[in-house]
């Protein structure tokens, strides 16, 4: 299979092409066309042109054309769900409930530009605002430079494309180097559904290269990039005066409390711990339990862990499947022996069969290894312990990063408590860090970046608020 790139409604060829590999089994499942300056240049340019066409169409059918591309991704979910899964190594059942998920974002996003709307404001509240009236409306941005990660090819597209196209802005997406081809097919859905040609390109290749070229051309009006925190500090520090949206990793912590229900909550963690090898921004890294529950709990998420199924992303049955590149592999053993050598117990996993990272549970790790302070985005998670609920918030809080934490009580006194004293963007009370919805608000604190995502969050970035005021 041979991948062009998508610009201007249509499919360009470039000078040079890479092998796409799985990363189960490392088999070839296509040629990517690698985009040079000069088709990022293009592709930009195709959509300045298409802004102006974005920014004139009225709302609802910006709305149909959301909608149609989620009648479209349902139609052919299991197709998506099967290229997620190739590309991704993300095991069936995940990407079946990211297909899902991408078409509620989408949903979301046709509902949210049926919404947009400002305000009357009454001018005479201050003196000499006698005789006039005022009002403020919102207005699309320009063209957006989206930059996606690998871990969510569809999902987290839908998050920076559908409320780019509902606010009726014109987008030129960069997926992740390993992650092209559900972007590719997005893109194909909204040339179909009726979206103007270049209101949304994608183009794939080398993310320095082309992130250079997008941050430095004028006409990008707004960068929303989710990844690393040192391509996003480099970001933010080059982008100038354009809007920058930031979302940059975690090392989500869970607290479970004295009182918890270990039955329950055992299982919650490890879903939020191992979905998808772990490679979850919100993915459960640090496990903070009471000392009274400890050795109860340490014995049932090994227990529950053990049932995990590793095998093909492909497998409907499997739970673990292969990490992103045997690179990340290679580091996350690392981290996990570093942690060893310094102390840490290993309870469970901690070995690579097949090149899958065994999931992997440690115990009493050093909270300054690079395991638990540190991103470690693989199927590991720590487990230490705790004697009062004021020290754990402490450890939780004692991060470079604050994107979600998770806490498990039954004191209402001590839910709140955490609610306003942990550092995070997102505080989820009886349930895991790990935990979101596409309606909500989502982003960081710290390290985790800047800005908020969910849909209609999202929109309100993605515009500029005028006002207009009439001497009468």
């Amino acid at each position: 299979m041979k991948q062009d790139l998508w610009i201007n409604g249509e499919w360009v060829e470039t000078d040079q092409y890479s092998d796409l590999l799985s990363p189960y089994g490392q088999s070839k499942i296509a040629e990517v066309a690698v985009a040079e300056e000069k088709q990022v240049k293009s592709a930009v340019a195709a959509a300045q042109s298409a802004f102006e066409k974005m920014k004139k169409m009225p709302a609802h059918q910006r709305a149909e054309i959301l909608e149609k591309v989620a009648g479209m991704i349902e139609k052919d979910k299991e197709e998506c769900a099967k290229i997620i899964a190739r590309e991704a190594s993300k095991p069936m059942k995940a990407a079946r409930s990211e297909v899902d998920r991408t078409i509620m974002t989408y949903k979301f996003a046709a509902i949210e530009a049926r919404k947009i709307y400002g305000e009357t404001i009454p001018m005479d509240a201050a003196p000499g605002g006698e005789g006039r009236m005022g009002y403020t409306v919102k207005e699309p941005l320009g063209v957006i430079a989206a930059i996606t990660p690998f871990n969510f090819p569809m999902n987290l597209v839908a998050h920076k494309v559908g409320p780019a196209i509902a606010a009726g802005n014109a987008v030129v997406l960069k997926p992740a180097t390993q992650t092209p081809l559900s972007s590719y097919k997005i893109a194909q859905y909204f040339h179909e559904a009726g979206l103007p040609a270049g209101a949304l390109n994608v183009i794939s290749g080398s993310g320095k290269k082309i992130g250079g070229v997008l941050i430095s051309d004028e006409r990008i009006k707004m960068v929303t990039f989710t990844g690393s925190p040192s391509v996003g500090q480099w970001i933010r520090e080059n982008s100038g005066l354009k809007r920058v949206t930031l979302e940059l990793g975690s090392n989500s912590a869970v607290v479970v409390d004295e009182d918890s229900d270990l039955n329950e909550v055992v299982p919650r963690i490890v879903t939020g711990a191992f979905s998808y090898q772990g490679q979850v921004c919100i993915s459960v890294q640090r496990v903070f339990v009471h000392e009274s529950l400890y050795e109860e709990f340490v014995e049932k998420i090994k227990e529950e862990t053990k049932k995990l199924k590793i095998g093909s992303p492909l497998e409907d049955e499997t739970d673990v499947s292969a990490m992103i590149s045997p690179d990340d592999v290679k580091r996350a053993k690392e981290w996990i022996d570093s942690a060893l050598a310094k102390g840490a117990e290993l309870a469970a996993g901690g070995e690579v069969n097949d090149e899958i990272l065994e999931p992997t549970l440690l115990l009493n790790v050093p909270l300054d290894e690079k395991v638990s302070c540190a991103e470690v985005f693989a199927p590991v998670v720590h487990i230490n312990a705790f004697k009062n609920f004021d020290e754990a918030i402490e450890m939780v809080n004692d991060s470079d990063y604050g994107l979600q934490a998770g806490v498990f009580t039954k004191d209402v006194q001590k839910a709140f408590k955490a609610a306003n004293e942990l550092h995070v963007g997102g505080v989820m009370i009886n349930e895991i860090p790990t935990f979101r919805v596409d309606q909500m608000p989502y982003g960081g604190v710290k390290l985790s970046g800047m800005g908020r995502e969910g849909i209609k969050y999202a929109v309100e970035e993605m515009m500029e608020l005028k006002l207009v005021s009439f001497k009468l």
